[in-house]
């Protein structure tokens, strides 16, 4: 990554402060983590807010969630996390929080697929809504592991929201993509009216991602399944 472990922690603890001024998350939830190398991980513990952390408190975890160095103890969805740089070598940081509009869709089992903000268009594509797996279980990996090749970004049933990037940084700010487009087509539904761009538009939008240094390869895809009650 061309990063020491020392520059990742600061980057970790500065987005936790980001996620937790935001309202993107309460109390102690979510995990920040980063791809150290192809072999470990450092990843935010359990039980330590994401706005009030210290780089010690960060703890570096191996390829099958062996803990290797911390004095916290491990969280339950570190395991979450390794399934994604177990998918996706390319992925060098994730970022799992509860983003309130988001976190509606979630639990709404709505997907974000409609194509209404050409910067998210452009950025994420569509945001599909994971089946729902008990938190730590081998059920939610392998519902996970169906949707990470193809999307950057997703809606956890009844949980929250995820997203990966190429960076720290990156990862995060594709979180607040997530929460800021769920917030503006829940108002849009409010309003009564959400008015879609068709296909020929959203192809040109598309061709930008190569453009800005974007996955080509992950489309748009439809349809996506919807989960309701």
């Amino acid at each position: 990554m061309g990063k020491n472990t020392k520059v990742l922690r600061n980057e970790i603890i500065d987005v936790g402060k980001r996620m937790y001024d935001r309202g993107f998350v309460a109390s102690n939830d979510g995990n920040i983590s980063a791809r150290i190398d192809s072999e470990k991980i450092l990843i935010t513990p359990t039980g330590v807010s994401k706005g009030f952390m210290k780089p010690d408190d960060l703890i570096i975890v191996d390829m099958e969630g062996k803990l290797l160095s911390g004095n916290k103890k491990q969280s339950s969805e570190s395991n979450m996390h390794l399934q994604v740089y177990k998918n996706r070598p390319d992925v060098n940081s994730v970022c799992h929080s509860h983003p309130p509009y988001a976190t509606g869709f979630a639990v709404a089992g709505i997907p974000m697929d409609a194509m209404v903000l050409p910067e998210v268009i452009i950025t994420l594509g569509i945001i599909p809504v994971v089946e729902y797996g008990t938190t730590g279980s081998e059920e939610l990996y392998d519902a996970i592991s169906k949707y990470v090749k193809d999307y950057d970004a997703f809606l956890l049933a009844n949980h929250g929201a995820m997203s990966v990037g190429n960076s720290v940084l990156n990862a995060y700010n594709k979180m607040e993509t997530i929460e800021h487009s769920a917030k503006i087509q829940f108002i849009a539904r409010q309003l009564g009216k959400m008015n879609t761009l068709n296909k020929k538009q959203v192809e040109k939008l598309f061709l930008l991602r190569e453009k800005f240094g974007i996955r080509k390869d992950i489309a748009p895809k439809r349809p996506v399944k919807k989960i309701r009650s």
